[in-house]
């Protein structure tokens, strides 16, 4: 076999891993990210509590946790 193509299916197996691999980081992204807005809407739904509410939380919580082990 040429070497030329050799290193051609090489490249179309890596091609193929990276793609694969994106396509997981992908579908994984889009669920985290459908499983958020259900919480957010069963929060506002049920409780009457804002995504702005939650999101304020979300950013205070490092300060939080800061203060508890202090």
């Amino acid at each position: 076999m040429p070497i030329n193509l050799l290193v051609f299916i090489a490249s179309l197996l890596i091609a193929l891993l990276i793609f694969n691999w994106l396509i997981k980081v992908i579908k994984t992204s889009v669920n985290t990210a459908i499983i958020i807005v259900i919480i957010v809407m069963i929060l506002q739904i049920t409780l009457g509590i804002s995504p702005q509410e939650v999101w304020n939380q979300v950013i205070s919580f490092p300060q939080t946790i800061y203060q508890v082990f202090q």
